[in-house]
């Protein structure tokens, strides 16, 4: 009798993508390992039901320990188990299931320099998704590089453009990357990068043995395993998220300008927004109130402080900022 193969042993970890806007930049907190892989990674570590009884307890003692950061807001994000998602030497038979979680926090000198002993760094996350930022325009990445390549890569294995697999594969890139008659749509973040990985366009594809060959023209900033895919989960849960929760002011500072505030969204859109509409969307919203103080800007008169309204919270079921797409 055939014997049956012992079934592997499956582990579970934990991932953050920590959030801060710095300077209108939207930075993640990326860790270094001291194992030779140069790539940065997302704080990681495995759940110890012995010493934490949640998963989000456990996340946030590890993350602290690592990093020495203290989490505010969390919110758990997605499972990810793929088979082959994390290959390390010595882990045959191992299987690593990692819950992500999406944190948001402020950042301040005093705390960099803690992260920074503590081997941990804030990227801008469009180093890793760089087709992503539309603040600027239409990013030239898109027109000379991946939509080249992408249409390459429709054809399918044998070339043919009339192929079921080939129509597919058409279809899936007009609605992610908003061609022909599709809009660019800012929350598809994950269903962009998936296709970029498919054709062989981000390094990690090459790396985990998706492609055969070299693969395409690699774009953006590549991650340990699988932890850039775990950003862009982020990404688009957070896109959606500022449209009908008040989470952008938990990147804020307790009072801040109107032109802060606009500069924050428009870091986690990836959209450049009009400075009126803006406005007008804010106060339609009653999500902040004027504090009465003022902040002396360079060139030009006092800007108005401001503060979000808590009591929003009691008065609407979703109180966001519905930013459209294009």
């Amino acid at each position: 009798m055939e014997s049956e193969a012992q079934p592997a042993t499956v582990e579970i970890g934990l991932n953050a993508v920590i959030v801060a806007v710095v300077n209108r930049s939207p930075r993640i907190l990326a860790v270094a390992e001291a194992d030779g892989d140069a790539r940065d990674g997302l704080p990681f570590g495995p759940f110890d039901p012995a010493r934490h009884r949640t998963f989000e307890a456990s996340l946030r003692a590890r993350v602290e320990k690592r990093t020495a950061l203290k989490l505010g807001y969390i919110e758990q994000l997605y499972t990810f188990g793929d088979r082959g998602r994390q290959r390390l030497p010595g882990e045959e038979g191992k299987h690593m299931v990692s819950v992500g979680y999406l944190a948001l926090t402020r950042t301040d000198a005093e705390n960099n320099e803690r992260l920074a002993a503590a081997g941990a760094h804030w990227r801008d996350w469009y180093g890793y998704l760089p087709w992503e930022d539309w603040r600027q325009g239409r990013p030239a990445i898109l027109d000379q590089v991946i939509l080249p390549a992408l249409a390459q890569w429709k054809l399918g294995p044998a070339g043919e453009e009339k192929s079921a697999s080939s129509a597919q594969r058409r279809a899936r890139v007009r609605l992610a990357f908003g061609l022909d008659d599709f809009p660019w749509d800012e929350e598809r973040v994950l269903e962009r990068y998936e296709l970029l990985y498919e054709a062989g366009l981000v390094r990690e594809a090459v790396i985990d043995g998706h492609c055969r060959g070299p693969g395409g023209p690699a774009v953006g900033i590549a991650m340990r395993h699988d932890h850039r895919r775990i950003v862009a989960t982020a990404v688009a849960r957070l896109r959606g998220k500022i449209k009908y929760r008040p989470v952008v002011f938990e990147l804020m500072p307790p009072e801040f300008t109107l032109t802060h505030l606009q500069a924050t969204v428009e870091a986690i859109s990836g959209q450049h927004l009009h400075k009126q509409n803006f406005r007008r969307l804010v106060e339609g919203a009653e999500l902040v109130e004027a504090t009465g103080g003022t902040l002396a800007s360079t060139g030009g008169r006092p800007a108005a402080l401001f503060r979000f309204r808590r009591q929003i919270l009691d008065e609407r079921p979703a109180p966001g900022l519905k930013v459209g797409g294009r």
